[in-house]
């Protein structure tokens, strides 16, 4: 087996899978990996930085040039901003940037936690697509320690709360995940309250989907005449989003047990 590569994403998750991951291996054999990308909130380099100094270890930070690491750029570049088979965006400055320091038996880490089992298959399977289509991509190894552990998504953050590391400002604003400020993977709920939270950055998607056209539409309408047909930003319904205005911190049973493992 080769190194165990963390990526770690500037979440919860991916943080307590590479604590997991460090507390089991050799410092040697460990590779932690971090994809800068522009549009994400400014305080996940401070989260970055924190988690640094839990680990004991150094993150390597890699920054795509071809897109300048702007989401909003792959997606003017790309003219679409997520298909079936994901997010242009994330292919481009995370899949992409990635493979290129991959090694032919990587065992890449991943942060999915115990509800996420069905997002490691589909990973999985869109990794032998990925490989028909760019032949030049490596086929990679992965690792789930989260779902190997039964770890949730609340476990995490109560993991990283008791290490004394404060969470991304994404969380601490009721989001729950660090992710870009506006993604297209969000529901409408999400967008609602990314409308409400950044008001400009709303307006900057939304005119980037306009000038694009109706194949960069991700949400649908979920009612009324147009049930289930692509809806724009422009159309999303008025409201805040019911979102939780703070994230949980409850700890199962699961979470007990890593934290003794961490502890070890």
């Amino acid at each position: 087996m080769g190194r165990m590569v963390c990526q770690f994403s500037c979440g919860a998750a991916s943080a307590v899978a590479t604590k997991l991951i460090l507390a089991a291996y050799p410092a040697e054999e460990v590779v932690i990996v971090n994809a800068f990308i522009k549009e994400e909130h400014e305080d996940n380099r401070r989260f970055l930085v924190d988690c640094e100094k839990w680990f004991g270890h150094p993150v390597t930070v890699l920054r795509d040039e071809k897109y300048s690491a702007s989401t909003d750029e792959v997606w003017r570049r790309e003219r679409f901003m997520k298909g079936p088979h994901g997010a242009p965006c994330s292919r481009a400055l995370k899949r992409k940037l990635l493979a290129t320091i991959s090694l032919p038996d990587d065992v890449n880490v991943m942060g999915f936690t115990a509800e996420e089992a069905d997002r490691l298959d589909d990973l999985r399977e869109h990794e032998k697509l990925d490989k028909a289509r760019y032949y030049d991509i490596p086929k990679r190894i992965f690792r789930a320690p989260l779902i190997e552990r039964s770890l949730s998504h609340d476990d995490c953050l109560a993991i990283v709360e008791r290490a004394g590391i404060e969470l991304p400002m994404m969380y601490r604003m009721g989001y729950n995940n660090a992710n870009c400020i506006g993604c297209p993977k969000g529901g409408q709920n999400y967008w609602k309250k990314i409308r409400r939270d950044f008001p400009e950055r709303f307006v900057q998607i939304q005119t980037i989907q306009e000038s694009i056209g109706p194949g960069a539409y991700f949400l649908r309408f979920s009612s009324g005449p147009r049930k289930d047909e692509r809806m724009p930003l422009a159309d999303l319904p008025l409201g805040d989003g019911n979102m939780a205005d703070e994230p949980s911190f409850s700890c199962s049973f699961f979470c007990e047990i890593a934290r003794q493992e961490l502890a070890a």
